[in-house]
């Protein structure tokens, strides 16, 4: 078999603790093209852990028939820090509890360097443009200071993905349908995957200023172009944010349906040996300032009035928000959609503070009001 297993510790931990980060590798870790795929990021959104445990299970497979073609990376667990944040009984895996950073913010930004040392060695051969700013990105990588463990954690996975033709970051939202984030740049070479994956949403949007690993991964090629216009620069990294559903939308039959579409994207893009079925037609791709992102007015109890998958109209009421103390009249606030759409999203625990996003609807018209990190304001 072609697969390699290997585990990353993370450095500057506490004495007498260690984490490190698994990845196993199919084909020669010099071959091209290649994918990078990781699970639960956010520590505790585990329909991702499931689905690469079934992609690891089909790969193995594949290999076992001498089908792998090129480099496949997978990660099954990114964050081994988010995975051990269990606090009284509950697992708290979205935000790094030493630094309180979100573990799917703030990624590094190579733009600027890359700017500052290729202005003169690119050319106009995009073959070989491709391979330096693979191997300064890689050079930038090594050479980045390590405060805290997370960063440890951050360098470990970027070392390993921002270097790759196609990354996949699994995560989910808390209840929602298959959906997907890419850049709009890019969103066209990926329309197969949501296809494949069914998504009923896919949303396109430019730098959100939040830097999530998807971002961080393919934004140093765009804005490398944009820097240097007269040069031959392609996307190197084709990068998606992939939301598998719910929180509880796990199951193996679900989860092995999710990891084959993931082996057919794979071996229509030539990782894989053999021939992919056709993607079944996919959903329209929208700009994420199309998304109605609902957010509560008040304190309570949300009580749903509408259905995931339903297709609500501007003004229709989605949602009741029940006041624990109010009497009457007084104690329901009814919440209405903003715009016509589908619901993609809603929230899985109903008792909510103020401001808090109870829904996602999936429209097509820009709406006038959103602005903010990821237009969620």
């Amino acid at each position: 078999m072609s697969r390699e297993i290997l585990d990353i510790p993370l450095s500057n931990g506490t004495p007498g603790s260690r984490h490190s980060v698994r990845i196993i590798r199919y084909g020669a870790a010099a071959a091209r093209p290649k994918a990078y795929i990781h699970a639960a990021l956010h520590a505790d959104e585990a329909p991702g852990l499931l689905v690469s445990h079934h992609l690891v299970e089909q790969l193995d497979a594949a290999d076992a028939r001498g089908e792998i073609r090129s480099q496949i990376v997978v990660v099954p667990y990114a964050n081994p820090l988010g995975l051990a944040q269990f606090v009284n009984g509950d697992h708290l895996g979205r935000y790094d509890l030493a630094s309180g950073r979100n573990f799917n913010r703030n990624w590094p930004d190579l733009a600027p360097e890359l700017i500052a040392r290729l202005g003169n060695l690119l050319g106009r051969d995009a073959d070989a443009n491709k391979a330096l700013i693979r191997e300064t990105i890689r050079a930038i990588l090594d050479e980045r200071c390590v405060r805290q463990q997370v960063d440890s954690l951050y360098t470990v996975l970027a070392r390993e993905a921002f270097d790759s033709d196609l990354v996949l970051d699994l995560h989910c939202d808390d209840e929602g349908l298959m959906h997907l984030f890419v850049r709009p740049e890019i969103a066209a070479e990926l329309s197969d995957i949501s296809g494949e994956l069914g998504c009923r949403a896919v949303f396109s949007q430019g730098a959100a200023g939040g830097s999530t690993f998807a971002e961080a991964s393919v934004e140093p090629w765009l804005k490398l172009a944009a820097a240097y216009p007269d040069k031959l620069i392609p996307v190197g990294c084709m990068a998606a944010t992939v939301e598998l559903r719910g929180f509880v939308d796990i199951g193996d039959e679900m989860a092995a349906t999710d990891a084959s579409a993931l082996l057919n994207v794979l071996r229509r893009r030539g990782y894989i040996a053999g021939q992919a079925p056709a993607a079944p037609p996919l959903c329209d791709v929208t700009g994420f300032d199309a998304c109605d992102v609902v957010r509560t007015p008040a304190f309570g109890v949300i009580v749903y009035r509408v259905e995931l998958g339903e297709r609500v109209t501007s003004g229709q009421p989605i949602a009741d928000i029940v006041a624990p103390a109010a009497i009457g009249g007084d104690a329901r606030i009814t919440v209405h959609a903003r715009t016509d759409g589908v619901v993609v999203t809603r929230r899985l625990k109903k008792l909510v503070a103020a401001n808090q996003v109870i829904a996602k609807v999936a429209g097509t018209e820009p709406l006038s009001h959103r602005k903010g990190y990821l237009l969620e304001d």
